[in-house]
């Protein structure tokens, strides 16, 4: 893998973006945007993977009105690490329209949580990707240690993993005492290994009553191939499940920025056709989720 960082590109420009092509729901959510700069006020940390891309808080509430989005969730990029200060400060802005997911440290202090809970955090991101090379267990451990401490707060966990760690902690998962999701509906790619089978016990998972799975990344599944090869997969769990799924647009989409995110949002009328499937799924599954009145 080449240490070289990858190149951010500019956003694509905003009135090339598709409009909702369906009614959107009231107070509807994105529960998967990413806020980035400026560089002179946020330290990345020693080597990020990509260049600082546009993604600023004013950039992503001239979208919102665009697609009909009210409400956002604020996901901890890698690039700052566990140093949440750009997302604090973005909560902090855009007051009761947003709710937080941090990045931690395992000897954060309970002082510094009850801090974060009332700037409006309500999650903790695991970034599985770093921990392929660990054991099972390791972690297993990591997670219910990580469960253990945000518990009490009500929070929930939020875990971007490859589908083949997802498939080996589909059991372990069953027994977690806290909600939890799990971005880009698993992950489960083809060319990891990953199988029908394993994909099938991803579904069963949501009967747990703990689980939710983010219909995000579908451009990060697909990769080359179109839309339509997701299709399926997303289908798949609104039909399972419509009140455990929920939908994030992944904005700025980093390395894709020149993604359509109104189109993104469009999918949705192919993986949930119905409108109250929609409104759960939009509306109704973040907000309580998010503990949202």
């Amino acid at each position: 893998m080449s240490d070289m960082p990858l190149i951010s590109l500019p956003l694509r420009a905003f009135e090339t973006l598709s409009r909702p092509a369906f009614v959107m729901p009231p107070h509807a959510w994105d529960m998967h945007v990413h806020v980035f700069g400026p560089a002179e006020r946020y330290a990345h940390v020693a080597k990020p993977h990509y260049t600082l891309p546009d993604g600023t808080l004013a950039q992503y509430r001239r979208l919102m009105p665009q697609l009909g989005l009210q409400r956002f969730a604020i996901v901890q990029p890698s690039y700052y690490g566990t140093d949440n200060t750009c997302l604090l400060d973005s909560l902090a802005e855009a007051g009761d329209l947003a709710r937080g997911v941090v990045m931690i440290e395992p000897d954060i202090t309970d002082a510094e949580l009850e801090r974060f809970n009332r700037s409006g955090v309500r999650a903790v991101m695991l970034d599985l990707f770093k921990r392929v090379r660990e054991p099972v267990a390791a972690m297993q451990r990591y997670i219910t240690e990580t469960a253990e401490r945000i518990g009490p707060l009500g929070w929930h966990l939020q875990f971007y993993a490859p589908g083949y760690v997802v498939r080996d902690l589909i059991g372990f998962l069953r027994s977690l005492p806290i909600d939890f999701v799990i971005d880009h509906m698993g992950y489960m790619l083809e060319e990891d290994g990953l199988k029908a089978e394993d994909f099938s016990r991803l579904l069963n998972l949501l009967e747990c009553g703990r689980c939710y799975l983010k219909l995000s990344g579908a451009y990060r599944i697909a990769k080359h191939r179109g839309y339509e090869f997701v299709e399926p997969v997303a289908k798949s769990i609104v039909e399972r499940a419509p009140e455990r799924a929920l939908w994030g647009s992944d904005w700025p989409h980093i390395s894709y920025s020149d993604r359509d995110t109104g189109e993104l949002l469009n999918l949705l009328e192919r993986w949930a056709p119905s409108q109250q499937a929609r409104q759960r799924i939009l509306v109704e599954n973040p907000n309580r989720l998010f503990g949202v009145a």
